[in-house]
């Protein structure tokens, strides 16, 4: 998806706004691999969006040579609502409109991850209706889907009402890291972010759903006892 006035292609940059390091408990991703693999795989910046904290993308802020946007993907007690932009963790199993007000209370911006995705924690639809006028963005291109047609419905949705969308790989793994992402002009913090998302162009392709078995793996090891330094 591509806005009209979309500026020449070296001035944009690569951003992929959803991953995982190994502080989300179903995440195998070490911070120092997540910086490997978005310098091999050429990305400009990318968003941590670890379940229910914000210390995995501290933990790479410190280590990394490219801009990083602190994020947060929070389990409300309506589904799952993306924070970006944040200083704090948001606790979770709030109310979706108290979630979102925490995030907003801290100058962040609120989207909304892997909508209409049957098989995972997904924002319920009529919360969703109930707070779009406090949604940003939607996140449009999930490279986790197991069924494209939830990517799909997610861009008509936003495309319906004039909302920004996103891409996010959702990496949990090194395998995952930019699958998928947007290639947008290059923004200042909250203030540009969402203009420069209005001139974005999603771009990647769906991991094999077989990644989701990772994710079983780093709860089995989480439940023998490992846990992130």
């Amino acid at each position: 998806m591509s806005g009209q006035n979309t500026p020449p292609s070296e001035r944009l940059i690569r951003a992929d706004f959803h991953n995982h390091t190994h502080y989300s408990p179903d995440s195998i991703l070490a911070p120092k691999q997540f910086v490997r693999e978005v310098r091999r795989r050429g990305l400009t910046t990318a968003a941590i969006t670890d379940h229910n904290t914000i210390r995995g993308a501290l933990a790479v802020r410190d280590i990394a040579d490219f801009p990083i946007i602190i994020g947060e993907e929070v389990k409300s007690a309506d589904g799952e609502i993306l924070g970006l932009f944040l200083s704090e963790d948001i606790p979770r199993d709030l109310p979706a409109s108290e979630t979102i007000a925490r995030i907003k209370h801290q100058g962040g911006i609120v989207g909304v991850p892997h909508p209409f995705d049957s098989l995972r924690s997904a924002l319920r639809e009529d919360v969703l209706l109930a707070v779009i006028d406090q949604i940003d963005f939607i996140e449009a291109l999930n490279a986790r889907m197991v069924f494209s047609s939830h990517n799909d419905k997610a861009r008509a949705f936003a495309s319906d009402r004039d909302l920004p969308v996103t891409a996010g790989s959702d990496a949990h793994s090194s395998w995952e890291v930019a699958r998928v992402h947007v290639e947008l002009p290059p923004f200042e913090g909250p203030p540009d972010f969402i203009a420069a998302l209005r001139q974005g162009r999603l771009a990647g392709r769906l991991s094999t759903p077989f990644v989701h078995l990772i994710s079983r793996y780093a709860y089995l090891r989480r439940a023998l006892g490992w846990k992130p330094k």
